[in-house]
């Protein structure tokens, strides 16, 4: 464990219609519980009744802690459980890359503050969402499932993982934004890749709420929207859920999902590209 992480818990959206799948997760949301402060191919709506095959991908550009006072826990160091692997997954950068990328990449990787600048969020359609958690982590495959963890060992390594926690006005929904910065611009683009192909194996855990939030901790089996976005080095996923388990409101569940999930990654697109500060 690093000076930067402190204890987490994660916990895990899920379709309940894969047996096995919602089996995995529950293990995986078991070994995560641990709070670490300081510190978009698009998935459909993952209702209870609907199968992982189901789910609707597309491509393109739509396609899944500098904490104030966050309670700490102690933190437990999460391997690759043996047995799982994930397909050999080659990137290469085209040949008419921009000229730019090797001085953007030596850049240091967006930290958290970057990434997550507020604690309350307005965006331009006028809603707002609190960030009631924010952590971040060097040990990527904390909050991963074990198949992107194998994923990216296949690389030269996430160098920072960092996720946070909205709600909206009405404090019913619950959505991760987690920001996973790469030391190489293909591994990014493999991860994006294979997530968006499978977003149900590959992604990111999603925050359970920290007891201060007065919200409660979602549903096992409860539905789910994912999205996720890449950036030069960097893939932005987004997990949203209604607090409650809710099944309904898929649309207005994936509208704060995509909205929170485009101002993060605006975030991170602003300082990848040299135009936001660098770290002090």
């Amino acid at each position: 464990m690093t000076p930067d992480d402190q204890g987490m818990r994660y916990g895990l959206p899920y379709d309940p219609a894969a047996a096995a799948w919602a089996a995995e997760q529950e293990r995986i949301r078991r070994r995560r519980r641990t709070r670490l402060a300081v510190a978009a191919a698009t998935c459909g709506f993952l209702a209870a009744a609907v199968v992982a095959g189901a789910v609707t991908l597309t491509g393109g550009e739509d396609d899944d802690a500098v904490a104030e006072g966050a309670p700490t826990a102690s933190a437990t160091a999460v391997s690759v459980p043996s047995g799982v692997s994930a397909p050999s997954v080659s990137v290469t950068m085209p040949s008419d890359a921009p000229s730019s990328l090797p001085s953007l990449l030596a850049r240091p990787v967006v930290r958290p503050e970057q990434a997550f600048p507020d604690t309350d969020v307005r965006l331009s359609d006028g809603s707002r969402y609190e960030r009631v958690d924010l952590a971040t982590t060097t040990e990527c495959a904390r909050g991963t499932s074990p198949e992107l963890a194998a994923l990216i060992d296949q690389g030269k390594g996430c160098l920072r993982l960092t996720a946070a926690l909205f709600t909206d006005a009405e404090r019913r929904s619950q959505v991760t934004v987690t920001v996973m910065s790469f030391r190489r611009a293909e591994d990014a683009a493999s991860v994006f890749a294979m997530a968006s192909m499978d977003p149900v194996t590959y992604q990111t855990v999603s925050l359970d709420p920290p007891p201060e939030a007065g919200l409660p901790t979602v549903p096992p089996g409860s539905a789910g929207v994912f999205r996720r976005l890449m950036s030069v080095r960097s893939v932005v996923f987004a997990n949203g859920q209604w607090g409650d388990g809710a099944e309904t409101g898929e649309a207005e569940l994936t509208r704060q999902t995509e909205g929170l999930l485009q101002y993060v990654d605006d975030n991170v697109v602003a300082y990848e590209d040299g135009d936001g500060p660098g770290p002090s």
